[in-house]
């Protein structure tokens, strides 16, 4: 008869992993348990950070970030609640802003902004107007080919600048032929040339 072996499992080691993000001059936090509110010079930014076994604590002139179970799930998040904080803490302190060009070879573009509606006319000669309607807290300002899309919220912000690239997005079409529509030339992180 042949005996079978069972597989010992070893006890799980938790580590505790502690990650903290300063705070610039001007700029203070508040966390109630799910909400992180950080207030600066430029506005108010609250996001939802919340995880089991991941806690956040607001110490003198630092966000704190830890775990005490930590596993790798939970330094995932952790790491993902740092960088989320990083820029909160930035958008209040600097802002963020997109730039974008209008880009058009035979049939000229025409961009404009009514109120958080943003028209664009004579793509490719269509005469139905395109439009998209922008967050409240996105500034969005276009001087001739240039758009420039602002704010604190580095997340809407994006969002508005990908949305007006995808207003002129052409699908039945060859794009390395027919490039007419609105790109993204400079972001926070990367410049396009």
């Amino acid at each position: 008869m042949v005996e079978i072996k069972k597989a010992v499992q070893k006890p799980k080691v938790w580590e505790t992993l502690e990650v903290k993000v300063p705070l610039s001059s001007g700029v203070s936090a508040a966390y109630d348990g799910k909400i992180l509110t950080v207030k600066g010079p430029k506005g108010e930014v609250s996001k939802r950070l919340k995880y089991p076994y991941v806690s956040l604590k607001v110490e003198g002139n630092e966000v704190i970030i830890f775990s005490e179970h930590c596993g790798k799930r939970e330094k995932k998040i952790i790491f993902t609640f740092q960088a989320h904080t990083t820029n909160l803490v930035k958008g209040v302190s600097e802002g963020f802003e997109y730039k974008l060009a209008v880009v058009y070879a035979k049939f000229p573009i025409t961009a404009e902004l009514k109120g958080q509606e943003f028209i664009v006319k004579n793509l490719l000669g269509e005469k139905v107007p395109r439009t998209v309607m922008l967050p409240a807290d996105v500034k969005v300002s276009v001087n001739g080919k240039d758009i420039l899309v602002s704010g604190i919220d580095k997340e809407k912000v994006g969002q508005a600048a990908a949305s007006l690239e995808q207003l002129t997005r052409i699908t039945h079409m060859d794009r390395r032929v027919i490039q007419d529509g609105i790109y993204i030339t400079e972001k926070p992180h990367r410049v396009y040339s």
